[in-house]
Order: structure tokens, then C-alpha cells, then sequence
């Protein structure tokens, strides 16, 4: 996370990807439009999930992240992106606050 101005609540606007770097093991340090800097550690919540994950094993593989500009996120030559507001959540621990359950639609 940015720690000069780290945010303390979800941005008005969704925010987007706007540099990614990988780093040590299966972490990535995004930046994103908002000026927030984190890092998103994608060991034990992708890698070894298999699918279209798969490739994203090899390190090699997994080095080879870019940022797709029109979306606004990051992705891999094998075509698997990742969604922006959820890179942002997991890399500053906000919540995605349209993605909290409205309990009154819960099925129990």
C-alpha cells in the first residue's frame, strides 16, 4: 500500500491499473490511477487453482504480466485478466462496498 497517503475508503471512481511489476514469489506491486501503491500476493488465491490458471505457475510465465490499458487491468498472454476493483480491495484491504451482500436477499 502507498504509505505516504495510504486511502482509508473506497475512491469515487473505480479505480484502474495503471502499472504493474511482479516481485519476489507470485506477488505483483500495482499502481493504480489513484496514486495507490500495493502489493497483491496471488500465491494460494490463484496459483495451483488450475484452469486457465495453470500457466501461472511458471514463474517465467507469470513474469510476463502487463497492463491492458482499455481495461484497465492487469493480464497474462494466455488471456486471463483480473477484475481492477478486486486487485484494489485485496492490495489496500478496502472492501468493494457494491460487492457487500444485502442481507435482506440472503437465502438462509
Amino acid at each position: 500500500m502507498n504509505e505516504k497517503n495510504p486511502p482509508s475508503r473506497w475512491p469515487e471512481r473505480s479505480p484502474r491499473v495503471v502499472s504493474v511489476r511482479p516481485a519476489e514469489r507470485y506477488c505483483l506491486e500495482l499502481t493504480f490511477d489513484d496514486g495507490t501503491v500495493g502489493i497483491v500476493d496471488l500465491e494460494g488465491w490463484l496459483i495451483g487453482t488450475g484452469g486457465v490458471m495453470q500457466p501461472l505457475a511458471d514463474r517465467a510465465f507469470f513474469q510476463q504480466v502487463s497492463v491492458d490499458e482499455e481495461a484497465g487491468t492487469i493480464q497474462w498472454p494466455n488471456g486471463v485478466d483480473l477484475c481492477p476493483d478486486v486487485l484494489y480491495g485485496r492490495a489496500t484491504g478496502i472492501p468493494i462496498p457494491f460487492a457487500e451482500a444485502d442481507r435482506s436477499t440472503v437465502v438462509r
